[in-house]
């Protein structure tokens, strides 16, 4: 059975007041929040953007989807997890701060931020799974706890999974800086050698220290290498790269997390996708992220398979070709799409309704 896509059109994503038009058209037309009972503890998964990033799905956007739920009664814990890279976002009082810089303020959004502590063992949960890479997985217990799951996700390219929508944001994004590292684990660049410059830009931006200068040439140490691809985007001459397999497998667990968090949640998730403001990178990158497509619009549904393949292709049916493959070449970005829909979570077939 196919699923179910909204498609709300989007021109300007600057102006904030449409937007917020659009988005309210799409919550009404497509009734996804009505997943949500009186009383339910809502867990609300959003990404508030590294320090120096700015296409983060705006706050005024998120009042509007609060307002919505708090008016069915529930109670909303808006969140995101900590990242593995050093950066505004790798402890919660720091990430909580830059939530706020970005905008993200009770009076703003309705509610405050909380940021879980990956370093206390209550704010952890451990979900067997028994999938084919991850058996158990380590995700913030705040959206296991939650009675329903409203995922805000932000569509953009991805250097390790070619893009990023509800799958990463759940998958990635709702994982503990262990269960970030099991995705990441097998995803230690190669380094061509024979054109590196010595520059030193990848060992500046390493976060795990991994990298060392050797005769000016970089030289990788794979046993501190947490695979979070920084220094992929850092390199100015294009000579770091992911090894495809290992990206494959990258996308095949964050999928595998997905299906963590959501497996006890049929019938009580919902997903949007915000194609503005199309970023090539992840919105986690602090430096240069240029804009690769258009606006096109938001996305609603209660499939997170569903939604991104749509996400997909009307992306790239807007930008009259496959921007995401020719951002990262590399990357097949629907591998984490065909092995989510292998494991149950969705279905890559929909039926698109626009408002």
């Amino acid at each position: 059975m196919k699923s179910t896509v909204y498609f709300a059109p989007v021109k300007d994503a600057d102006d904030i007041g449409a937007v917020n038009g659009q988005l309210k058209k799409l919550l009404e037309k497509s009734r996804i929040l009505d997943v949500i009972r009186e009383k339910d503890k809502v867990g609300m998964k959003m990404h508030f953007g590294e320090a120096g990033n700015i296409n983060f799905v705006r706050p005024a956007h998120v009042r509007v989807i609060c307002d919505e739920v708090k008016r069915k009664g529930a109670s909303i814990t808006l969140a995101d997890v900590n990242t593995l890279y050093r950066g505004r976002r790798l402890n919660a009082a720091d990430h909580q701060a830059l939530a706020r810089e970005h905008g993200f303020t009770k009076k703003a959004v309705g509610l405050d931020v909380f940021i879980p502590d990956d370093k206390k063992e209550a704010d952890i949960a451990a979900v067997q799974i028994n999938q084919k890479h991850i058996q158990t997985a380590k995700v913030a217990r705040l959206f296991i706890d939650a009675d329903a799951i409203v995922s805000i996700g932000h569509f953009k390219g991805h250097g390790l999974t070619g893009f990023g929508g509800a799958i990463k944001n759940i998958g990635m994004g709702c994982a503990t800086r262990e269960g970030k590292l099991a995705q990441h684990c097998d995803a230690a660049p190669v380094f061509n050698t024979d054109r590196c410059t010595g520059c030193g830009e990848c060992e500046i931006v390493c976060p795990a220290e991994a990298i060392t200068m050797e005769n000016e040439k970089a030289v990788l140490d794979r046993s501190k290498c947490i695979g979070c691809a920084s220094c992929v985007a850092a390199c100015p001459n294009m000579t770091i790269f992911i090894d495809t397999e290992a990206g494959d497998a990258v996308q095949e667990k964050m999928a595998e997390y997905a299906y963590a968090v959501l497996n006890d949640k049929k019938g009580k998730a919902c997903f949007l996708n915000f194609a503005l403001r199309i970023n090539q990178e992840c919105d986690c990158w602090p430096y240069k992220n240029p804009r690769i497509g258009p606006d096109v619009g938001i996305f609603a549904s209660l499939d997170p398979v569903g939604i991104d393949k749509a996400s997909f292709d009307l992306v790239n049916q807007a930008s009259g070709e496959d921007i995401f493959k020719k951002a990262h070449p590399k990357e097949d970005g629907l591998k984490q799409l065909r092995h989510a829909q292998d494991i149950g979570l969705g279905t890559m077939e929909y039926d698109l309704i626009s408002v």
